[in-house]
């Protein structure tokens, strides 16, 4: 959520005398670049079903030996010479601070006599967290990150609060890695009680009488915490006061350590709720009666479909599911009877994306994707009295949802040009009202989103977002930034980024696809950009390139390619498939080597999606895109910045460093194929801003300069 060279001449550039901005300019000169030395270990190669893979920078992936520390300093003083040397980095730097330097507030929710939102002033490196009585309260301060940790690097999240809204369970991460700590608070006194628990990873707290529901891994072992291989993810129960040694554990599957367990437990506290997954995509859902202390049932057995308890009335479950319906439907489910021809349809499936339902106030809120844009739907439990909530425009919202006793409720809307705006919706009358709306630097109405489809190379159509300036003249020449992820069931909608009005303002042009394997057009959309159809996804981002330079909104020279993580494969694959066709590749923490993913912390769970090595089929089909793989030697590639983090325990860095060496030996352009790497920082969530903003000047400064884009900012 992705730069080295020497001593160049500073390039003067043609100032416009009416505006103050550039008009016109000469290319901007090569700056040489120098690549550390990087070994290559001949002697490490791996046998996969008869087929002999070479692996020369295996070593690379020992993140914590000394020699590999050495590296990346190496690579990131070469990165950061380059990246000096670049004439307007700083006034892009000062633009985006400007433009970053606004207030950011969280929809509230309620707890209790008290309202909890997470605000930032503008240049925070964390959010805070502050509570109020009542909507007309005064705000205080409950935890402040920032004066937690020197750097900012320590993130807060409130992640579950006890029935009674006396206690609030809290998470803290560090340096951006998915290992939390769990401890607990009194919301009236903000008092922290001595309870502490360690190694816990995608989990909440889901409270039950007198302590809450957890899930963590056993203690890795020293050394392997940001790179071993995470098993046996599993449910333990806390009773508050206790010692994490005498937490109660509650559910695991020995016989399968790869799978991954969360809980959640019923808004009355009559059922405990433990998805069961062995990855990303398919999982169990299992069941237990809490008020006759039975046994969990497997109401859903797994894996193939996606099952989630959203509330339940008595003995109903309501549950969003995809079983006969891959856009999804909410169904009840007596826990007595759970067979399927007992189930009673509540919402049935229809041609758009159900992609949730909320419930609060003692009512539903369903949730639809219309070619990847919201719409929200409030009716009664069983289904009946559907009423539209008018957003006030096309985009993207989410929230809507709360206890049942909630009389407010609130909602976020935003889109591509319409900064976050926060809506008060009363439960009562249904009217919904603005909240807080974002003040910044910037004027939507210059700017115009649309959504056009095209054609990819099967002949499916694809949706994609465009933005730019109204009026941009379409002459092939202006810089496009084409962004993208393709995978896991995400869908892309639209979303606000200060950050991009930075490419905008200087008349270039942001381009979204919804390409297949992501969850905009429901599952059968995700199951066509899996396995073995991932080189689909691929098809869809080269295809969306092709016809932004048809439409005339750029040209390969002008066009960069971004994404991260999945997305960061999706930039890594195209720029070896199509190396022609872009001019800057940004492919960020992204999953670089597809035979050997899956033996790193969390890697395995991604198995649903991509297929295993260990598989002959999916080794070859995994071979055939692998980025890693496929770069070749004497090859010209685009201007490339790789950026990852040495915390980075969801995708580890291995990934990226291994592509980077690889790459800089086979490359041969005089343009920068370089890699970025971050300290204390970790795959993306909780990044403190000072950090944001070093990154993303970095970037644009890298995409401006590497496609001879004017910057009207810089008067050099």
């Amino acid at each position: 959520m992705k730069q080295i060279f020497g001593l160049f001449v500073l390039i003067v550039l043609a100032i416009s005398c009416q505006n103050n901005e550039q008009t016109t300019k000469t290319e901007n000169p090569v700056i040489p670049v120098t690549y550390p030395s990087t070994e290559r270990d001949t002697s490490v190669v791996e046998d996969y079903h008869g087929t002999a893979i070479a692996d020369p920078y295996r070593w690379l992936e020992v993140d914590t030996a000394a020699e590999v520390e050495a590296w990346v300093k190496e690579e990131n003083k070469a990165t950061q010479s380059y990246l000096s040397q670049i004439p307007y980095r700083n006034a892009i730097k000062e633009r985006y601070e400007e433009l970053f330097n606004y207030p950011k507030l969280s929809s509230p929710f309620k707890a209790g006599e008290y309202y909890f939102f997470y605000k930032n002033d503008g240049l925070q490196n964390q959010s805070v967290i502050y509570y109020q009585k009542g909507l007309d309260g005064t705000p205080e301060v409950f935890i402040d990150p920032n004066v937690i940790s020197e750097d900012g690097t320590a993130s807060i999240n409130l992640v579950g609060f006890s029935k009674d809204n006396k206690y609030v369970a809290v998470s803290r991460s560090d340096a951006g890695s998915d290992w939390q700590k769990l401890m607990v608070m009194e919301v009236a006194t903000k008092k922290e009680l001595a309870d502490e628990l360690n190694w816990v990873k995608f989990s909440g707290a889901s409270w039950y009488k007198d302590g809450f529901f957890y899930s963590r891994y056993p203690a890795p072992a020293e050394g392997t915490e940001l790179s071993g291989n995470n098993q046996y993810h599993s449910v333990w129960y806390h009773k508050l006061g206790d010692s994490q040694s005498d937490d109660k554990l509650v559910f695991e599957n020995k016989s399968r350590p790869e799978m991954y367990h969360m809980a959640m437990v019923t808004e009355d506290e009559k059922f405990a709720v433990v998805i069961a997954a062995p990855g990303t995509d398919g999982y169990a859902t299992h069941v237990k009666d809490l008020e006759a202390d039975g046994p969990f049932k497997e109401i859903f057995p797994g894996y193939a479909n996606k099952s989630t308890v959203v509330h339940n009335v008595g003995s109903n479950l309501l549950v969003l599911t995809d079983i006969d319906a891959p856009n999804y439907r909410l169904v009840a489910v007596d826990f007595n009877n759970p067979a399927k021809e007992n189930w009673k349809e509540i919402i049935p499936t229809s041609e758009n994306l159900l992609q949730g339902v909320n419930t609060g106030g003692g009512y539903l809120f369903a949730n639809y994707l219309q070619n990847a844009t919201d719409r929200f739907y409030r009716m009664n439990y069983d289904g009946t009295a559907k009423e539209e909530i008018k957003l006030p425009g096309t985009g993207s919202a989410g929230g809507l949802g709360g206890r049942e006793e909630d009389k407010t409720l609130f909602y976020t809307f935003t889109s591509f040009i319409y900064p976050p705006t926060i809506f008060k919706y009363d439960v009562a009358t249904g009217a919904s009202e603005p909240f807080f709306k974002t003040e910044l630097k910037f004027n939507p109405a210059d700017y115009e989103e649309k959504q056009v489809f095209y054609k990819s190379k099967d002949g499916t159509d694809v949706s994609m977002f465009i933005v730019h300036k109204k009026g941009l003249e379409m002459n092939g020449q202006n810089p496009a930034f084409l962004y993208g992820y393709g995978g896991f069931n995400v869908s892309l909608t639209p979303w606000f980024s200060a950050s991009r009005v930075i490419l905008l303002e200087n008349g270039g042009v942001f381009a979204v696809p919804n390409l297949r394997g992501g969850g905009e057009y429901g599952e059968e959309w995700h199951k066509d950009g899996m396995l073995l159809k991932k080189q689909n996804v691929f098809d869809d981002f080269i295809a969306a390139a092709e016809y932004l330079i048809k439409e005339g909104y750029t040209e390969s020279s002008k066009l960069t390619i971004s994404g991260g993580s999945n997305g960061g494969l999706l930039v890594g694959a195209c720029m070896t498939q199509r190396p022609d066709l872009f001019a800057v590749a940004l492919p960020a923490v992204g999953v670089m080597d597809m035979l050997r993913y899956h033996k790193f912390t969390v890697g395995k769970g991604w198995i649903p999606e991509y297929g295993s090595s260990d598989d002959p089929e999916h080794f070859k089909n995994l071979l055939s895109y692998s980025p890693y793989h496929n770069l070749k030697e004497g090859t010209v590639y685009p201007a490339t910045m790789i950026t990852t983090a040495d915390h980075d325990d969801r995708v580890v860095p291995a990934h990226s460093f291994k592509f980077a060496a690889e790459l800089q030996r086979c490359h041969a352009g005089d343009n920068p194929v370089l890699i970025n790497i971050a300290v204390d920082a970790g795959h993306g969530a909780g990044k403190p801003t000072s950090k944001i903003i070093e990154e993303q000047s970095d970037m644009w400064s890298f995409v401006f300069y590497n496609t001879n884009t004017p910057v009207k900012y810089f008067k050099g």
